[in-house]
């Protein structure tokens, strides 16, 4: 079964930057980064294919940026000009894993 390990997150004030780092245990086909803020609903913030195709949410604004090294099964989430709103727990997510924990990224103003 793989498994995903996800790290990165922290504390950071607004306009700072963050890479979230997503590693699986073996060769994943579609990861994704979502996130979840107190009170509302988890959202997409982007995903990237083993082929390089790359979907963002609605929640970019062309802020971030996701990679992805194949070599390493690891996807990363660059996040910049981060704002207090980009608060919450960010989830790394493929179709073969259950949701984990998350990494918690808090923005503060």
């Amino acid at each position: 079964q793989v498994q995903l390990v996800e790290s990165g997150g922290g504390l950071v004030q607004a306009g700072g930057s963050l890479r979230l780092s997503c590693v699986a245990s073996g060769r994943i086909y579609r990861m994704a980064w979502y996130r979840q803020a107190p009170g509302k609903q988890r959202e997409l913030v982007a995903s990237i294919t083993n082929t390089g195709r790359i979907n963002y949410g609605d929640s970019d604004q062309g802020r971030f940026s996701i990679s992805r090294d194949n070599a390493k099964n690891t996807a990363y989430l660059q996040m910049n000009s981060l704002k207090p709103e980009d608060t919450a727990v960010y989830y790394c997510k493929t179709a073969e894993t259950s949701w984990g924990q998350g990494t918690q990224v808090t923005v503060s103003s």
